[in-house]
């Protein structure tokens, strides 16, 4: 823009940002180059209401497993200030008044997670016992004044209906106010005391009505806390209880004895600490999987490597269920995205709706799926015809499959859920102690071809009566609460076992009964005779060792789990086939373990070389491509410098490596002999290359030593 000014001046002209809006059609988000799809908006709104439902099934999973929790907390806290009270004048209560309450929350170790907990139990706390509830970091808090100020400042933002003026004034005043135990307790009171009891936010307990509702501090990582802060808040806290009542909740991560790690006996003794658990991280993951991947619910599925790949970076990285979830959700964004016939992935009725209305394109991209073609291959010449020609013939076809996929998912987590209950308290746990285990295991391959399955079968005939009456209890329930009709006779099965082993109780009494007379009668002959009958016994069970009833019933029990988990309505099909036996199963699982890799398992240094050895990698400038073993001389500065260094030992010469970043550099360098001299030259060059240098050392490549002069240790050794 120019101006028409005679007089010097600045002039000011506001950015029309409207104009740099640009709107992108949301359909154009799953189109994937060559292979763009006309379903891409149909794709990404099918993953949008399967992500939604997911999401809020997990956050319900969230709120029950996290329900007995907090109510204990909310009955610890409610009951904590009962000395305060009841004011009662016994030596005893008035010792009690100078402890204060403590709920140490062991939370685990997956501190990701923590955060969200925490938030939770905050909202429950306002909501049902105090509205004052804090929540402080160790990073906030370094030294007793950032303490208190946090503290103080949190407790005048907490929403408590008073009036309009009140709220007004308290702020006001929280700029001029010092922070120290004094001034809060005097803010206290008069805070309670403006604040009439009516007004205050309707909780479902009324055990402070008439009283002062305690205030709350959690803090969230109590191993973090400086010592120090943590001792003297204790002390001067424990002076003001009676003015200030006080409840902490220790967020701990590790172990309970942390506390008095960090507190001597003089501080710990002015703590009243109740413990409290919360739900295992391995057992809330495995709550997740049954209610997210082992059901009939979402038709979004994993195969085994994807399902081990998040699995894996859970129990060996950070534990976390957030993080394990985020994966979830990517497995199925990226299902969406690269897979064209993940427009099927939804519920039967939509998607046999759906199949109606598949284009051509669409028609061929179930032809050329692996798992339709061996479909195809096993029918006669005439339907393989018409599934090949025949639009019309291949929708058919493909809405009759896809139904038989649901209903192998059916009977399939039906029967999963029943072989994990007669194989999760084996002993040493052949098949697995969790059920995504033996999961991960029928995922891969045919469970009944492996040798775990053969030593399965060995330990169940050698169960006790009592043991296997408790599995066939707990099949009975798992085939009771499903809905699918063709598994009926397997539950009118099981309850004939049962009834068989309860019949067995009374003849076993009667069996006994028999040999306690018996035993009697023997006590009455000789020895002789005795040593005589024993003998005959002996031998004839030798010759001929004949099953009893129970043997025989257990033999039976054994025999139906291994027919539960081969067979299915028919003597050529099984319960447990893996899913990539099933037609159409690219449609609903996502198998890209690789690509789920690259985005969740960081590589630091490896994408750390790609950047400096190959920069055309990142900024795609067609002057950076290069090849193999060339240093192009347009390349970022700090990528000649890295690609020089690999060139050297160990030990690098500043002099050396500066000479040739120099060569490199000028080769590139088109600057005019009048306008800049060589000395000017030499100088910038140098300045560039010392830039690079220090990059390379914040980068971790290299480090300074004292073994020779201008010298630097290099760190890595190779490509990469």
């Amino acid at each position: 823009m120019a101006t028409s000014s005679v007089s010097k001046g600045c002039f000011v002209f506001k950015p029309n940002f409207k104009k740099r809006k640009i709107s992108v059609p949301i359909e154009d988000y799953f189109n994937k180059g060559k292979n763009a799809s006309e379903d891409s908006k149909l794709r990404f709104e099918s993953y949008q209401l399967i992500w939604q439902q997911m999401k809020s099934e997990t956050e319900r999973l969230q709120e029950e497993l996290n329900k007995n929790l907090f109510d204990s907390l909310i009955e610890f806290l409610q009951t904590s200030h009962s000395g305060l009270r009841k004011n009662s004048n016994d030596w005893s209560c008035q010792i009690k008044l100078r402890e204060i309450p403590t709920a140490a929350l062991v939370l685990g170790v997956n501190v990701t997670d923590h955060d969200l907990t925490l938030r939770s139990l905050t909202e429950v706390l306002q909501n049902n016992v105090t509205p004052y509830v804090v929540s402080l970091q160790a990073k906030d808090c370094p030294d007793m004044k950032h303490f208190l100020q946090k503290l103080v400042s949190q407790l005048m933002d907490c929403k408590v209906d008073v009036h309009s003026k009140e709220k007004e004034s308290d702020r006001v005043t929280q700029k001029n106010v010092h922070y120290s135990m004094d001034c809060l307790s005097a803010w206290y009171m008069s805070v309670t005391q403006k604040a009439d009891p009516t007004m205050l936010r309707k909780r479902r307990t009324s055990s402070w009505q008439g009283q002062s509702p305690p205030v709350v501090l959690i803090l969230k990582d109590m191993e973090s806390f400086a010592t120090k802060v943590l001792q003297d808040f204790i002390i001067i806290s424990s002076q003001h209880l009676h003015e200030f009542p006080l409840i902490l909740i220790f967020g701990i991560a590790t172990s309970p004895v942390v506390i008095h790690r960090l507190l001597p006996h003089a501080v710990s003794s002015l703590l009243c600490i109740e413990l409290f658990q919360s739900l295992s991280c391995k057992d809330h993951l495995t709550t997740v999987l049954d209610k997210l991947l082992l059901t009939t619910q979402f038709p979004f599925k994993l195969s085994e490597k994807v399902l081990q790949t998040l699995t894996n970076i859970f129990l060996y990285h950070d534990f976390s269920i957030q993080n394990f979830i985020k994966g979830l959700q990517l497995s199925l964004l990226e299902h969406f995205y690269s897979q064209p016939l993940s427009v099927l992935c939804c519920n039967l009725p939509e998607a046999k709706r759906r199949i109606r209305f598949l284009s051509a394109n669409q028609c061929e991209n179930i032809r050329r799926l692996p798992s339709f073609r061996r479909y195809v291959e096993k029918q006669s010449s005439e339907k393989q015809v018409a599934l090949l020609t025949s639009d019309k013939s291949l929708k058919e076809e493909t809405q009759s499959l896809l139904e038989n996929l649901h209903v192998y998912h059916a009977k399939y987590f039906l029967v999963l859920r029943c072989l994990h209950h007669f194989t999760s308290s084996l002993p040493k746990y052949p098949l697995g102690r969790q059920i995504r285990e033996l999961y991960c295991m029928c995922l891969e391959k045919n469970i009944w071809d492996s040798e775990e399955y053969a030593s399965v079968l060995q330990l169940l005939r050698l169960l006790a009566k009592d043991e296997l009456m408790v599995m066939l209890q707990n099949c009975l329930k798992v085939f009771q609460s499903s809905s699918a009709k063709e598994l009926g006779n397997t539950a009118k099965k099981i309850e004939e076992f049962l009834a068989q082993f309860q019949s067995l109780d009374a003849e076993t009494k009667e069996e006994a009964e028999a040999s306690q007379s018996q035993s009697r009668g023997l006590q009455k002959t000789d020895l002789y005779h005795l040593q005589k009958s024993l003998l005959e016994m002996k031998e004839l069970r030798s010759t001929s060792k004949k099953q009893t009833r129970f043997e025989v019933l257990r033999e039976q029990v054994v025999s139906f789990v291994d027919s539960l988990a081969r067979k299915l309505l028919s003597p050529s099909r099984e319960y447990l086939l893996p899913p990539d036996t099933q037609p159409l199963h690219e449609a609903l699982y996502f198998s890209s373990a690789l690509a789920l890799r690259q985005h969740l398992n960081a590589a630091p240094r490896v994408a750390l070389h790609t950047a400096l050895n190959n920069p055309y990698h990142y900024l795609k400038n067609e002057a950076l491509k290069s090849e193999e073993g060339c240093i192009p001389n347009v390349a970022p500065d700090i990528c000649i410098a890295y690609k020089l260094h690999l060139e050297c030992s160990r030990l690098i010469n500043l002099v050396d490596w500066s000479e040739a970043f120099a060569t490199v550099v000028t080769a590139a360098e088109k600057m005019d002999a009048n306008s800049v001299t060589s000395e000017e030259r030499n100088e910038i060059i140098h300045a560039r290359f010392i830039r690079a240098v220090s990059e390379l050392e914040l980068l971790g490549f290299i480090k300074p030593t004292k073994q020779k002069t201008d010298h630097v240790a290099r760190l890595t050794w190779g490509g990469c």
